[in-house]
């Protein structure tokens, strides 16, 4: 019996190991995320037939305009003002409500962006008395590589108070937990240009 016994241990164990790293090395992507209520502030675009598209990060100087983002789905021309046509590019600036899945957008509702009136989130670690301890070269240098190093699309990056702010499409918490993990807590600040909607 004991040479049994023997045998099955290290089985058991590998098996239990290979199981605590599946479960402890989870990245974004791995699973599909929660679909959630969210809006955002950007330029729609309609590239000839292809679907339209909500475009969050850097738009190209050009007339028209240039850019892509994720897929909106249920986009209606006709039921928003505030567009403009050149050469078969459809586009506009609007505060777009919907359900991100996160791949595309579903779409609820639409304001034109001159119309969208919000109060200005405030961002706590913009606040000095709540300054980061990174200093302007190691923000530099995580920003050089963290385009090609992170496991979601940046759309843009600023060192300011001693932290680096990356914001992404939506963060449902994965991307800032992957970037504490491989950059140190209060280091990196992920900020989602799709915010959740809160109740109430």
């Amino acid at each position: 019996m004991k040479p049994r016994s023997t045998i099955l241990l290290p089985v058991v164990l590998a098996a239990t190991l290979a199981l605590t790293a599946c479960a402890g090395g989870a990245t974004p992507g791995d699973q599909p995320p929660s679909p959630v209520d969210v809006v955002g502030q950007g330029t729609v675009i309609q590239v000839g037939e292809a679907a339209p598209e909500f475009c969050l990060g850097a738009i190209a100087a050009s007339y028209p305009p240039q850019c892509s983002g994720p897929e909106l789905i249920g986009w209606e021309w006709t039921a928003n003002e505030g567009s403009e046509t050149a050469n078969d590019v459809t586009w506009g600036a609007y505060a777009v409500f919907g359900n991100w899945d996160g791949t595309a957008l579903t779409v609820d509702s639409a304001v034109m962006l001159a119309l969208y009136d919000t109060m200005p989130a405030v961002d706590l670690l913009v606040d000095e008395a709540n300054a980061g301890s990174s200093s302007e070269q190691q923000l530099a240098d995580i920003q050089a590589e963290i385009f090609d190093t992170a496991p979601v699309e940046v759309l843009s990056s600023f060192a300011k108070n001693g932290y680096l702010f990356v914001q992404v499409v939506h963060d449902d918490g994965s991307v800032q937990a992957w970037a504490d993990q491989t950059y140190g807590a209060g280091v990196v600040a992920v900020r989602s240009a799709l915010q959740a909607l809160t109740e109430g």
